[in-house]
Parts: C-alpha cells; structure tokens; sequence
C-alpha cells in the first residue's frame, strides 16, 4: 500500500534501499534518537529491511523529487508496542534522515499514517513516545493532534536508550 502526500509517499521498503538506508541509519545522530544504534554496512541495513522494516505497518518514506528513502514511518500492534496499550490500540515509530530535519517531513508522513490507522485499520487510539532529550519528536506529534499524558515511562524492546525515559503522548479517533 502507497499512502501519499504532496512532498512523499509512504511506500513499502524494497531491498534496493538498502545503500541508501545505509547512508541515512549509519548517522550517528539518527539512530540513537529513535532507540536503535547506527547501522554499520549496506549488509545490516538490508538485513532490516528484510526483517525489521518489512511488514505491512512499516513504509519507507520516499522523497517524491529524488525518488529516495529518506526515513521510516510506521506503527506496532498492542502486542508489539513498546508501552502498555489495548488491543485495538498502536503505537507510532518514525525517523528521518538527517538532511531532512525541520522541513515537516515527519508530520506530513505521520499525519499520513494516523489517518491510515483511524480509518482504514479500525485503530482508536494511537500512542507515540520520545526520549526527553529529542523533543523535536515530541513536537512532530503534538503538530498532528497528539497530547502530552504527562506519564514517563521506559521503554526496555529499545536497542539503545532502554534506560532512558521517554515521555508518552496520546491521540484519540474523533468520534
């Protein structure tokens, strides 16, 4: 399934991204923001992209004018979430590279994915959460509607930053 939007689209991960996934994730700046270390070889990003990236709740996000992958927009089913969350609820991931930071590429691609999760999946409420020294996430978030529960949690599936405490933030379907 392609989701689109006028700068993106959210596309599924193919394997030929895989260098450039590589290029992006091996960011020392990137990866850690988002709980996971930098990549380190074309080898492991495709081995993500077979494994992590590849299902149906995972999109690439394409820069429509290069045609390149330039960060990943998704959302984990309750069983998968790193927080506590009901059945019918998920939670959202995402990250972009580097090079396109502050030009509201996450909030176009998320508000992407919130409209898929409320009305083509039958998603109620959707969670995001984000590590307290990365409030740039939190703000992509609350630009698309989501509210600051005031609740900080741990989030131990992470790779990196397990330890850390992230702040949680909700948005509910309108009814």
């Amino acid at each position: 399934m392609i989701l689109q939007a006028e700068r993106i689209q959210l596309r599924p991960w193919r394997e030929d991204d895989a260098e450039t996934l590589f290029k992006y994730a091996s960011d020392p700046e990137v990866g850690p923001r988002a709980g996971w270390p930098p990549h380190k070889s074309v080898e492991e990003s495709l081995e993500i992209i077979r494994t992590v990236f590849g299902t149906e709740t995972m999109w690439a996000v394409e820069w429509k004018e290069t045609g390149e992958a330039i960060g990943c927009m998704g959302y984990l089913s309750s069983s998968a979430s790193n927080l506590k969350i009901a059945e019918n609820q998920a939670e959202v991931g995402y990250w972009i590279a580097r090079p396109y930071w502050r030009k509201g590429i996450c909030t176009e691609a998320l508000q992407l994915v919130i409209d898929h999760c409320f009305h083509e999946k039958g998603i109620t409420v959707l969670w995001g959460d984000y590590f307290l020294d990365n409030p740039a996430s939190g703000r992509v978030m609350e630009k698309c509607g989501f509210v600051d529960t005031g609740e900080e949690t741990l989030c131990p599936k992470l790779e990196i930053g397990s330890d850390k405490p992230v702040r949680v933030l909700r948005l509910k379907k309108e009814k």
